[in-house]
């Protein structure tokens, strides 16, 4: 049996989105596809060692019970995905796959609680009954195709099954517009920032906005990459229920067992505390939080608990600086580093947010201001900006890099080539002035501009254009006046010729 290919996998997973196009939107039909394809592999995989455990203890049902009680995955008898295939044709298809959904989430205790309870294949958002039973009949049989068996004996690696379900979200926030933004980071930006951080085997990581945790496993990647170990731990915290159950799957489907992300309003209600219900430090904080949020929580800022907000309150409208300050407050004094996603609005408002900019830089915490291109992510053309900041520094400068003209252009998105990122981290790991785009510039310097960190203030990128030549320009000129003085002449001929002038 030839190998199957990532590339496969993903065209087959894609390949089931057809049977709710034109039906549902895909805004919707994505939890059903990215759930399903979850419950197909971990039925698979209960199948595929069962199987394998059979064959070798053909005697003993007792042991083989026994061994696949310590699987990753409990699935209760008739919750796996070949029961519900076989009743595909039957009523109540809806129904039946909720049921067995639950029924796993029963049976893996902590480690799947809630995780299916915002999705239901039951939902009248599928259509009538007749309609929904023939749409999840479909979906049953698109994966139940061969391309999409999903046993470990067939595919190997858990990374192609990993890859897979990476692959259609990202293809899902291509085609979602705005709310994209809610559940995905652009791979090469999640990269970006994971390179910026540096994560270390045996650092703890945490992303208090999540979405699908794509840039928390793109940290422990780097992690594995290097050092080979999985010695580092994966935190988040993701405020949208469905959101947040895509988070767990696509973790476990990349075998990040060892994580806690948690649902709840980071801001409102942070759920990951220590012991004595303080906010718990990390080595490492990334951050993609969703722009200028309206109504991000001002009206318990003042009586916070935790003093995210001793610098100042942001404004009611604009919650960029209140998901900054709640990062910085979750960094481990020593080791701690943070790289964050924001507008540039951030970087030169005034008022609240001028003065907690202020004291972020009086503090000596900023380190690294970085402008990206525009149209680099799904739901806005905007361009944004990183924002890097450290517990401990060398020095108090901050290194400015205007990263906005270099890029790869695409039809409706622009992407960083793996050189644009090369020569960002590059940059940022020299900490050195580069001509036309990058300057590190002095605590003094940011507080002479007001402590305003609009990019262009500090990196200077005009270029001077050609030195004209007047004289060639009215030579140049003067020759065509001649010419169409000579056309005009001719034409007229012609005109008499043809008796029309």
């Amino acid at each position: 049996m030839n190998p199957i290919t990532q590339q496969e996998i993903n065209k087959a997973a894609w390949g089931a989105c057809d049977t709710f196009r034109g039906v549902v939107d895909p805004s919707i039909y994505k939890d059903y596809v990215l759930t399903m394809l979850f419950l197909k592999y971990i039925s698979d995989v209960w199948k595929d060692h069962k199987a394998r455990y059979e064959a070798e203890y053909p005697d003993a049902p007792e042991l083989v019970a026994a061994m696949m009680q310590q699987e990753a995955f409990a699935l209760p008898e008739g919750a796996g995905f070949d029961a519900l295939h076989k009743r595909r044709f039957e009523a109540g298809n809806g129904e039946r796959i909720d049921k067995a959904l639950h029924a796993i989430e029963e049976a893996n205790g902590t480690k799947l609680k809630d995780v299916f309870q915002d999705i239901s294949f039951n939902s009248n958002k599928l259509g009538d009954e007749e309609q929904k039973n023939d749409i999840l009949r479909h979906l049953l049989e698109d994966f139940v195709k061969p391309a999409l068996d999903l046993r470990p004996s067939r595919v190997g690696a858990l990374d192609i099954i990993g890859g897979a379900y990476e692959y259609l979200i990202s293809r899902f926030a291509a085609t979602a517009g705005k709310k994209a933004g809610e559940f995905y980071t652009p791979a090469e930006v999640s990269e970006l920032m994971a390179r910026l951080v540096d994560p270390q085997e045996g650092d703890d990581i945490c992303d208090p906005t999540c979405g699908s945790a794509s840039l928390l496993m793109k940290c422990g990647r780097l992690i594995r990459e290097r050092t080979g170990t999985k010695r580092y731990a994966l935190f988040g915290q993701e405020a949208i229920g469905s959101t947040w159950a895509l988070a767990k799957m696509n973790l476990f489907l990349h075998g990040e067992e060892n994580h806690q992300v948690e649902w709840g309003d980071t801001i409102r209600n942070p759920k990951l505390r220590t012991s004595d219900d303080m906010l718990r430090h990390f080595d490492v904080v990334v951050a993609n939080p969703p722009f200028s949020l309206d109504k991000w929580g001002t009206e318990a800022a003042d009586t916070d608990k935790f003093a995210r907000f001793r610098r100042g309150i942001p404004p009611k409208t604009k919650g960029d600086y209140a998901f900054i300050l709640h990062m910085i407050e979750t960094l481990k004094p020593g080791s701690g580093r943070m790289a964050v996603v924001v507008p540039h609005g951030v970087l030169f408002r005034g008022s609240t947010e001028g003065k907690i900019r202020q004291k972020l830089v009086e503090e000596n915490l900023l380190a690294a201001v970085i402008g990206l291109p525009e149209k680099l992510f799904f739901g806005t053309g905007i361009p944004a900006a990183i924002l890097v900041f450290r517990k401990r520094k060398a020095d108090d400068s901050v290194l400015f890099i205007d990263a906005s003209r270099e890029f790869v252009a695409g039809t409706n998105q622009n992407v960083l080539s793996e050189a644009n990122l090369a020569k960002i981290v590059d940059t940022h790991q020299a900490r050195e002035t580069v001509d036309k785009y990058a300057y590190r510039a002095t605590k003094a310097e940011i507080a002479e501009n007001d402590f305003n960190l609009n990019i262009p203030r500090y990196v200077d990128t005009f270029e001077e254009e050609a030195e004209i030549d007047l004289k060639a320009v009215r030579s140049e000129r003067a020759r065509l006046k001649d010419d169409l003085a000579e056309l005009e002449a001719r034409m007229e001929g012609y005109l008499r010729e043809l008796g029309l002038a």
